[in-house]
């Protein structure tokens, strides 16, 4: 049996129940990494030691109660795996290993994954592109268009099916762009659900799964999450079959968290107000029509289902566009410094210096993101439960190297095709993108799910209604 391009949920219950190795399993998966990557540009790294990590997995005696035992499983080139150098898509980045893991990949080990590599990235995930000085991210549903970013190598390895789940991480869109891009699922968790990266950018990015179906994606989620309840928050309004008992040191070492979760229920009536915003963008910001046509084609599915779907006819504030850039730039200066100028590309150099620029001039767009978080995202989003806008602006832009060229290519660039991500940031509000629809130019299009905080259940939720009605089609060449 073929494991590759099975879910992770298929691997791990027959690495539970002794029907294959977790070696085999890797092994399968390296093999297709070997033949598919060289023309997709997913991985930095290849852990061939993850042969060895499982068959050392292989052997614990809590295999038979692990959540994802012998999943293998894509890591972003800016999260710490131990032993590893973490190079953060740069080459003035240090070649030391890490001494440890970062906390999500700890969380995930402990669950029985299987680390198979480190992902490629734009240099210090800047960019919604996946260039760098390790190579250009391919998109697997068209090698000549972007994988998007910055969780470029992590959303393409899932797509063409070299992984079942990736992590990765999203501070202006880096989970949802990539996942739209490449037609998979991706979420970024709400504020405080699933520990940060060690750079943050002063609290806008999140870390968060990468999944070809729903299921694998709430499961990565409620690992990475340490609330084993999130596994089964997908299903929405169906019965909840009981789960086997799993050990506490898989979802988090604090007994008083884990007292606090309830054991699986049958779930109440799923009955939400979902709101549909085709084109939510400020005026001057266009949205390609077929992406708006999808959006109101998963409306429309919600309503069939039983929602109460109203049109949210606002567009987001004008003034919000000018602080999200401040903020990014901002951050982007803080991300290069202390590197070795000479050793960064031409992009990030200008990116870094235009957020100087606006530091000195004290307009970082902090006030402009407080307003939003304090009240703005709130008054504007209204009473809806979830919100559905388009996850892109428009189709990726062609596969280059764009790390080369100056602030302003990137910037329009970034700002046509992918406006529409970044204020969820701003606020800390969690969003997923799902994968509905193919474009007429062949490639994916991604809804974006948005909800106030806590509301990650009802956006797995949703994205497991949406995908039952839109099953994802998988890239032409990556049918297993």
């Amino acid at each position: 049996m073929l494991w590759a391009g099975r879910s992770a949920i298929e691997i791990a219950t027959a690495v539970r129940q002794g029907e294959v190795t977790a070696a085999a399993v890797v092994e399968e998966h390296l093999h297709e990494i070997a033949e598919r990557d060289p023309g997709v540009g997913a991985f930095r790294l290849v852990r061939e030691r993850a042969v060895d990590e499982a068959r050392a997995l292989q052997q614990r005696r809590d295999l038979a109660q692990l959540p994802l035992a012998g999943v293998p499983v894509a890591v972003k080139d800016n999260l710490e795996v131990a032993g590893e150098a973490t190079r953060g898509g740069s080459a003035a980045t240090a070649d030391t290993p890490a001494p440890k893991d970062h906390e999500t990949v700890g969380r995930l080990r402990a669950a029985g994954a299987v680390v198979i590599g480190l992902t490629n990235l734009p240099e210090l995930g800047l960019v919604a592109f996946g260039d760098s000085a390790y190579g250009i991210v391919r998109n697997p549903w068209n090698l000549a268009r972007t994988a998007g970013g910055s969780s470029a190598g992590s959303a393409a390895a899932v797509s063409a099916g070299m992984v079942p789940v990736a992590l990765g991480n999203d501070g202006m869109g880096s989970l949802r762009i990539p996942g739209a891009c490449c037609g998979v699922f991706a979420i970024k968790p709400g504020t405080g659900l699933v520990p940060p990266p060690t750079d943050d950018w002063g609290g806008l990015t999140e870390n968060g799964p990468l999944a070809r179906n729903v299921p694998d994606l709430a499961l990565t989620l409620s690992i990475l999450a340490a609330d084993p309840g999130l596994a089964e928050a997908w299903r929405g309004g169906t019965r909840v079959e009981p789960r086997p008992s799993l050990p506490r040191s898989v979802w988090a070492d604090d007994d008083e968290l884990w007292a606090a979760q309830p054991p699986p229920e049958s779930p109440e009536p799923f009955d939400l107000r979902v709101a549909y915003a085709p084109q939510p963008l400020p005026v001057g910001l266009p949205m390609d029509r077929e992406f708006q046509a999808a959006v109101r084609a998963a409306a429309e599915t919600l309503r069939v289902a039983g929602h109460t779907v109203v049109e949210h006819d606002r567009r987001l504030p004008a003034a919000l566009g000018p602080a999200t850039i401040a903020t990014w730039l901002t951050r982007a200066s803080g991300a290069a410094a202390g590197l070795d100028r000479r050793r960064l590309e031409r992009r990030t150099r200008v990116l870094a210096r235009a957020g100087r620029v606006l530091q000195a001039l004290r307009l970082d767009g902090e006030r402009g993101r407080a307003r939003w978080h304090g009240y703005g995202a709130d008054t504007w989003f209204g009473d809806a439960d979830v919100l559905i806008t388009p996850t892109l602006a428009a189709i990726p832009p062609k596969a280059d190297r764009w790390g080369d060229r100056g602030f302003a290519r990137n910037l329009l660039a970034n700002i046509r095709y992918a406006p529409a991500t970044g204020a969820w940031n701003m606020c800390g509000w969690p969003a997923l993108t799902v994968p509905i629809a193919t474009h007429s130019s062949g490639l994916p299009i991604g809804v974006q799910l948005i909800a106030p905080p806590g509301g990650e259940p009802q956006l797995l939720g949703l994205a497991a209604q949406l995908s039952a009605a839109h099953p994802p089609v998988r890239p032409r060449g990556y049918s297993n």
